[in-house]
């Protein structure tokens, strides 16, 4: 690998094993057997590369549900958003480090424009990923670059971003995976629209 590469992967393993606020420019070039000027070369500054770890991570998770829900080859669009929330609560124990992570470092890009614009392209990115699976769930009738794909898709991402926080600040309280699955299966049987394409009406006497 590369330094670039080398100093990701150190990233990664710091952020798991000190935290997003405890990590030092000095502690990235010892994990990575890098330099200080290896981090400004290619990431411009240590936040730069800790931010550009966790969303290197964001994507794979990104991807690590897409998997899930997609392979539920014959889920409704609303089963498939389902899963998705399911599979998060499932794993979140294993993700715990990194989310804390990820909390400590959007609440330092509220003071950094740079940072802020880093973190916002890379929501841009999952939204747009997100929006792609979307349309493959609604087969095809919804375009992924139609606004209400990704309109969709950020319902999903803040449901995800929202059971990940509450869980981190109370998870004792925060629903377990079988307790939102039962949940949501009551809301959406009682909806009369569970999996209702876009534009499709209920058909009479339905609700």
């Amino acid at each position: 690998m590369g330094h670039r590469e080398d100093l990701l992967a150190a990233a990664r393993r710091l952020l798991e094993d000190k935290g997003y606020a405890h990590i030092t420019a000095r502690d990235l070039v010892a994990a990575s057997d890098t330099n200080l000027a290896s981090i400004g070369y290619h990431f411009g500054s240590k936040a730069g590369l800790l931010n550009a770890a966790i969303g290197q991570v964001l994507d794979e998770w990104t991807e690590q549900l897409a998997d899930i829900a997609m392979s539920a080859t014959d889920a409704t669009p609303v089963e498939r958003a389902h899963i998705t929330w399911v599979a998060l609560l499932e794993n979140l124990d294993s993700k715990r480090a990194l989310l804390v992570s990820f909390m400590e470092a959007v609440a330092q890009a509220d003071r950094s424009p740079e940072l802020r614009e880093q973190f916002a392209k890379q929501y841009q990115h999952v939204r747009g990923r997100v929006a792609e699976l979307v349309a493959t769930s609604m087969a095809e009738r919804l375009g992924a670059d139609d606004p209400r794909a990704a309109a969709i898709a950020s319902f999903v991402m803040a449901t995800c971003d929202g059971l990940a926080l509450q869980w981190l600040l109370d998870p004792g309280e925060a629903p377990s995976a079988e307790q939102l699955r039962a949940g949501l299966d009551l809301v959406w049987s009682m909806s009369g629209g569970y999996g209702r394409g876009p534009g499709e009406q209920a058909e009479p006497g339905s609700e």
